[in-house]
């Protein structure tokens, strides 16, 4: 399969393609899965609704789609992907043996990028695909480009409140838990104050590249939240797990051993973290996750930083604010 400079780039940054099949008919499946199968991760699905689970937890960079199946037709299944938030920037084809030009204008009506007709032609079937990856994928880049702190490398404030949004009501749909890890650079003015802002610079780059390194699962989102302070957004994660990925960020910029001797927390450069692990329902609000986080990290503050807090409830915090005077 012919591959040009954007997909190219793609592969030699270590990541393969995501391609999601949906048809009734499991041997139409197994031939797309011949044809990409090299070069492609291909997930498959038999049915409307276990592709739209699929494609909101995978999010595949190009949907393959059939029209006629039983329950949700592909015009559901693809109109329902272009209304929902985490699936509506992915290009979705048609395969169809319908070749009547009303289904090609309701296709495209409902948000389809393209048509092949079946029986179809595996050289035609890779070229329209790697067209519309190359297309996505540009228009990732771009968007990525908008969304990138200049500073760190990692993702903005913009891109938090997205993933943020994004995130909250998938795990609200899959009833799924969201973890978020809040977390400060202790002291960090005294440190621009000693070191000088270049070096607080370089330090804030170091920290970034340790907390990129703590997470492990392409799913986690990492930001710069603004000046010192970062935040990881972990979906389908609970408390434990959050508490693991923490700990490995404490772990990782201590193994830094960046001097601080201004900081009243060590020798080194350290940071305080917060936690909060919720459950969305339709009584809570992505920004209560976000308060609560908040919270945990004051908490830690408070508690003489250079550690690790999770918010546990309203009676927690009430404590807190009577031993500080809030």
């Amino acid at each position: 399969m012919k591959r040009n400079a954007v997909i190219e780039q793609y592969y030699r940054n270590g990541l393969r393609p995501v391609l999601l099949v949906v048809d009734d008919q499991p041997i139409n499946i197994r031939a797309l899965h011949e044809v990409f199968k090299a070069d492609f991760d291909v997930l498959m699905a038999t049915n409307g609704e276990s592709a739209i689970q699929q494609a909101i937890q995978h999010r595949p960079d190009v949907i393959l789609l059939d029209i006629v199946m039983p329950g949700m037709d592909g015009y559901q299944v693809c109109e329902t992907l272009n209304h929902t938030e985490a699936t509506q920037d992915i290009p979705v084809i048609f395969v169809t043996a319908e070749t009547e030009s009303d289904v090609e204008a309701r296709g495209f009506q409902v948000g389809a990028v393209d048509f092949i007709t079946k029986p179809f032609n595996p050289l035609v079937v890779s070229a329209r695909v790697m067209t519309h990856l190359t297309l996505k994928l540009q228009m990732d880049m771009m968007r990525n480009m908008a969304l990138v702190d200049g500073l760190t490398g990692l993702f903005n404030r913009r891109r938090f409140d997205e993933a943020l949004n994004a995130n909250w009501h998938l795990c609200l749909r899959e009833q799924r838990s969201l973890a978020l890890i809040m977390l400060d650079v202790d002291f960090f003015k005294r440190y621009n104050d000693n070191y000088g802002h270049l070096a607080g610079d370089a330090c804030l780059r170091k920290v970034a590249d340790a907390v990129k390194q703590s997470v492990r699962r392409s799913a986690d989102i990492c930001c710069r939240y603004g000046g010192e302070e970062f935040a990881c957004l972990m979906p389908f994660t609970d408390a434990a797990g959050a508490r693991s990925c923490a700990e490995r960020i404490i772990t990782n910029i201590a193994v830094l051993q960046l001097p601080h001797e201004t900081s009243d927390a060590a020798s080194i450069v350290t940071v305080s973290i917060g936690i909060s692990c919720m459950t969305p329902h339709d009584d809570a609000s992505a920004p209560q996750l976000l308060q609560n986080a908040d919270a945990a990290l004051y908490q830690s503050k408070q508690q003489g930083r250079n550690r690790i807090n999770t918010w546990s409830g309203p009676a927690a915090e009430q404590s807190l604010a009577a031993s500080s005077g809030r």
